[in-house]
């Protein structure tokens, strides 16, 4: 699903040298496999949203995505996590089995839910179905297997 604050987010990372990939729970163990084979500082930013009036709008749906991310890079072995992605791999590992539901329960899920979107929802909840990790290059995101 577009996310305006994300794709500001990845273009001003992008533009200050960062390699931006972007994660999610459908492709979270991926993202991490390719994170820990590339090694180096990693930097996970739960997007948020931006509320009318463009002021942020916290989405405790980027922080569970996050969070599965820094969880599944903390399976794979990686050491050294900031209290900050600590706080958010232990809010995604809590969820356990009620992700689904939450995720139609938190604010993002019930505006989608209310504007038709509730599908959509129930795809962004399959956790590990994509081996996909989008790589930001010349403004597109692509597939980092194309990338070679």
């Amino acid at each position: 699903m577009p996310s305006p604050n994300g794709s500001s987010i990845s273009f001003g990372l992008a533009d200050q040298g960062c390699v931006v990939v972007g994660a999610c729970l459908r492709n979270r163990a991926a993202v991490a496999r390719w994170l820990q084979a590339r090694g180096g500082t990693v930097a996970v930013v739960a997007a948020g949203e931006r509320w009318p009036d463009d002021s942020l709008r916290p989405a405790v749906e980027d922080l569970w995505g996050a969070g599965a991310v820094l969880s599944a890079l903390a399976a794979g072995g990686r050491p050294g996590f900031s209290p900050e992605a600590r706080a958010a791999r232990a809010t995604y590992e809590a969820i356990g089995t009620d992700l689904a539901a939450a995720l139609h329960d938190c604010a993002g899920g019930q505006e989608l839910d209310a504007l038709g979107f509730g599908a959509d929802v129930d795809v962004a909840a399959e956790v590990g179905a994509s081996s996909v990790v989008p790589v930001l290059r010349d403004g597109v995101f692509v597939d980092a297997a194309a990338l070679g």
